[in-house]
C-alpha cells in the first residue's frame, strides 16, 4: 500500500469508531500521530537522498512537535501495517524498531520498547489484529501473534499464541478468546 491508501484505511478505522471528517482531522490527537508518522515513514523509504535528507529535518520536527502536543512517539522507522488505531492520546511510545501487524488498536500509555540481554535483547513483533489495553508494556525480543487482547497496566515480555487473551504483571494468558469484539 501507498502512503495514500494507508493513510486512508486509518482514517476508516477512525471513522469506524464514531466522528466526522472535521473531528478526527482537527480533534483527534491519535489520528494526528498516526497521519504523520505515515508521512514521515514514506519520506524514511525514499530513495533520492538529497530531497529525503531535506524532508526528514521537516519531518523529525514535525514529529517533535506532535510528541510535545499529543504525548505519543512513533518514530518514522516504525513498521505498522494498515488500519492503525489510537484509542486516547497520551504517553504512548514506541521504539524506532516497532514492527506492528495490520488493523490494530493501542491505547494511551503503552510503551512498546527494548528489553532483554544478549541474544534475547530486542523489540516486540506484533501481529494482526491485537489490541493493546491502556499502560501496558510489551518488552523484549517476543513474537505476540495474530488475535492477541493485552488487558490493561500488564507487561508481556514472552511469546504470545494467537487468540491469546493476556493479563497481569509479568502477563499470562487467562483466555482463548482473541480480540474480537475489541478491534
Amino acid at each position: 500500500m501507498n502512503c495514500y491508501n494507508l493513510i486512508q484505511s486509518d482514517y476508516k478505522k477512525y471513522k469506524k469508531y464514531g466522528g466526522n471528517f472535521i473531528t478526527i482531522l482537527f480533534f483527534t490527537q491519535g489520528f494526528w500521530a498516526v497521519f504523520q508518522y505515515r508521512v514521515a515513514n514514506n519520506v524514511y523509504k525514499m530513495k533520492l537522498p538529497i530531497i529525503k535528507q531535506i524532508l526528514h529535518v521537516f519531518c523529525i520536527l514535525w514529529q517533535k512537535t506532535v510528541e510535545i502536543t499529543t504525548g505519543i512517539s512513533i518514530p518514522a522507522s516504525a513498521q505498522i501495517g494498515h488500519s492503525f488505531y489510537i484509542g486516547h492520546f497520551g504517553g504512548i511510545i514506541l521504539n524506532a524498531n516497532t514492527q506492528i501487524g495490520n488493523n490494530c488498536n493501542i491505547s494511551q500509555g503503552v510503551t512498546i520498547g527494548v528489553s532483554g540481554i544478549e541474544e534475547k535483547r530486542g523489540v516486540p513483533i506484533i501481529g494482526n489484529n491485537v489490541y493493546v489495553g491502556a499502560n501496558s508494556v510489551l518488552a523484549g525480543k517476543i513474537i505476540i501473534n495474530d488475535d492477541v487482547l493485552i488487558g490493561a497496566c500488564s507487561l508481556v515480555n514472552t511469546n504470545v499464541d494467537s487468540n491469546s487473551v493476556m493479563l497481569g504483571v509479568p502477563a499470562v494468558k487467562v483466555s482463548s478468546k482473541s480480540s474480537k469484539g475489541y478491534i
